[in-house]
């Protein structure tokens, strides 16, 4: 007779792991529909690999989709590539460009792009009728990401009310909808910075190399370190100086700052995320100094 070891226990990232799978393979049997949004960042890279492990030996049964604001990485746009050539999934791309020359959206010449990913996202989950949107929002991240539920409900008109999200006991999910409506679905949201940066470690995962220290030309706005490039020009007094750097989170080029650093292995990346006491939105993310409300209020439009 063989007997378990009663002391028998799953490491931390073997728990999170196992919830992520479980929470995939739930909207994969539960939703018609359902739609992988991918930035070719960090934490959508950590969600393709759970979602390939969830459905293996099998494809991922769903689409993956990012929306391009057109003022992407190229090291970001190259690792998506390789990534979806390797499994061999279907990418939607929803243009905010296309969005614009559609009418969908109007570029006013003042609003950024990132805020015009709302629109042109809305418009992709309904042309598509994508009834489940899974994100890689953490709750660690920000105090607005901090109040949402794994399953987030959006109404007919992709909004979502944080007074208005269903209980979530002993982790059973309600996926219940009405016509036009939709669910944005976090899988990684009980996990932390270092827990995406020890998966990535311990699974040998592929991630874009700008998360690795590197010489690039910089200039200081806004107490972040930016890139110098043509999409970004400089402004009166704004001096662009070669230092040594690496992005801790990867979005638009001209909002997302870098942070000086002689991190170049996964372990030196682990060891500074541990020292760190800024969450990497917080450090480095333009679009989030807006108010001290920025990322509720986009989330309540629509936004992710």
């Amino acid at each position: 007779m063989t007997n378990t070891h009663v002391d028998y226990q799953l490491s931390q990232l073997d728990q999170l792991e196992a919830e992520s799978i479980h929470i995939f393979r739930e909207v994969a049997a539960e939703f018609e529909k359902p739609v992988l949004m991918f930035s070719g960042g960090k934490d959508s890279i950590v969600m393709l690999r759970l979602a390939e492990k969830a459905f293996y030996p099998a494809k991922i049964p769903f689409p993956i989709m990012q929306v391009d604001t057109g003022l992407d990485f190229p090291e970001v746009m190259e690792t998506r590539d390789n990534w979806v050539n390797r499994l061999g999934v279907r990418l939607v791309v929803a243009s905010i460009d296309d969005a614009i020359a559609q009418g969908v959206l109007v570029d006013d010449g003042k609003t950024s792009r990132n805020r015009m990913q709302t629109a042109t996202l809305l418009n992709a989950i309904e042309e598509n009728g994508f009834t489940a949107a899974f994100g890689g929002g953490r709750r660690d991240e920000e105090k607005a990401r901090a109040k949402e539920r794994v399953y987030s409900h959006r109404d007919e008109f992709g909004q979502w009310d944080p007074k208005m999200q269903r209980p979530e006991l002993w982790s059973l999910y309600n996926g219940r909808l009405h016509a036009g409506e939709h669910m944005r679905i976090f899988p990684i949201s009980n996990w932390t910075e270092l827990d995406i940066w020890d998966y990535i470690g311990r699974e040998g995962i592929e991630i874009p190399n700008i998360y690795f220290s590197h010489q690039r030309r910089v200039f200081e706005r806004d107490g972040m370190l930016m890139t110098e490039t043509p999409l970004n020009p400089m402004r009166d007094g704004e001096v662009a100086e070669e230092r040594t750097v690496r992005f801790r989170t990867c979005g638009d080029i001209t909002l997302t700052g870098c942070v000086e650093s002689t991190a170049s292995t996964i372990d030196e990346i682990i060891e500074e995320v541990a020292a760190a006491r800024v969450t990497e939105r917080g450090a480095t993310r333009g679009d989030d100094r807006f108010s001290e409300a920025a990322m509720e209020d986009r989330k309540k439009e629509g936004y992710f």
